[in-house]
């Protein structure tokens, strides 16, 4: 599980171009697949990675606590679209 981790201290090597290779472990304990996102952060002399979740499948992962019909969407765009025109008239 993400985060569970954080006392692990692996040495790894910068290579050619300035590319940094994860190990597979991290990649697994981390989810972090391939073509994902890291925030890269300086602090001090360090580096802090965080992972970027993808929206979508947070999406799609995440519990579903409201329901709407495509009409009821539409709808409510109708509405915010007139009320941002009224509004900048």
């Amino acid at each position: 599980m993400p985060g569970e981790h954080m006392s692990q201290r692996i040495i790894i090597r910068v290579c050619k171009k300035g590319a940094i290779y994860l190990p597979r472990k991290i990649m697994r304990d981390m989810s972090i697949s391939e073509g994902d996102y890291l925030l890269v952060r300086i602090k001090g002399n360090k580096l802090i990675m965080e992972v970027i979740p993808d929206p979508f499948l947070l999406a799609v992962k995440t519990k579903k606590w409201a329901k709407t019909t495509v009409e009821e969407f539409e709808r409510e765009s109708e509405i915010e679209q007139e009320q941002t025109l009224e509004s900048n008239s």
